[in-house]
């Protein structure tokens, strides 16, 4: 049986992390499980490659964690409802996740971890990026740690809910947004400096997708200021940047890191399947 130890090999100074010696289609013990989360708090992403799941046992990991995210616009997966595939095919143009972002984060109860499987890849490009938030906190200058923790964000979904932006997504992507179904554009509010539950660790958190103004200002005024931070989120020394192979699995801490899907592979098939644990209201 494999699942004996945890391998860990750092990939960057920033975060992230390969782990060896499990397979995540056998049962793994409570120790075990407990020395994955450890892993992941400690990286903010982690990597395990060479996995065989059907959609059961990838789910079944997922709710290790906690309860399953049903995304409220993607199509799911026919008969996984909290499976989103994410597929590109060869002749597409767009890609999902294609700029810097934290998964669901208009969600009253944004996403805690997400846990992508590779189904198919690229023979080169199709790599996901992922950014450190506590180091873009805490190279911040002092006197700006200290405006923005006194500071609120709201996050909306306009990006996905909007007719208009659906049917553009849709033109030219697999992956499909729900254009039949009408909702609300749905908005929280959120800290912008952010108390991981688990590590008690501050980090940032706006993100150019789905973070819309400042609390209590218009979206003119808040714009230089949300500029500058998406920027400095997302320095070249904050990140890591992981290629995938047919069968790997990357799971991320969305309190905590940002991901950005990088479209270089165009006239190739690349496909996956994510599941999204559910979290609680950022504090």
């Amino acid at each position: 049986m494999r699942n004996s130890h945890i391998e860990v090999t750092p990939m960057a100074g920033a975060l992230g992390a390969e782990i060896g010696g499990i397979d995540l289609g056998e049962p793994m013990d409570d120790a075990l499980f407990e020395g994955v989360r450890a892993a992941l708090n400690e990286h903010l992403v982690i990597c395990f490659r060479d996995q065989k799941l059907t959609p059961e046992r990838h789910k079944d990991f997922g709710r290790r964690f906690g309860p399953l995210n049903i995304h409220p616009h993607y199509r799911p997966l026919d008969g996984h409802p909290e499976i989103l595939p994410i597929l590109k095919e060869p002749e597409d143009a767009g890609n999902i996740g294609g700029g810097w972002h934290t998964d669901v984060s208009f969600l009253e109860r944004p996403a805690l971890d997400s846990l992508l499987y590779a189904l198919d890849v690229p023979t080169h490009g199709g790599d996901t990026m992922f950014a450190n938030q506590y180091l873009a906190h805490e190279t911040l200058s002092e006197g700006m740690r200290d405006m923005l923790a006194e500071m609120s964000a709201i996050h909306s979904d306009a990006i996905l809910s909007r007719p208009e932006n659906k049917a553009k997504a849709n033109s030219d992507r697999s992956t499909e947004l729900k254009e039949e179904e009408t909702t609300e554009e749905v908005e929280n509010r959120h800290p912008v400096i952010r108390t991981h539950n688990e590590t008690g660790r501050r980090c940032l958190y706006v993100n150019r997708h789905f973070t819309k103004r400042f609390d209590e200002m218009t979206e003119a005024e808040s714009r230089p200021l949300l500029e500058f931070l998406y920027e400095h989120a997302v320095r070249p020394e904050f990140t890591c940047r992981i290629r995938w192979e047919k069968g790997t699995l990357v799971m991320w801490d969305n309190r905590c890191a940002q991901h950005y899907a990088l479209n270089d592979y165009q006239g190739q098939r690349r496909e996956m399947h994510r599941v999204t644990v559910e979290g609680s209201r950022p504090r």
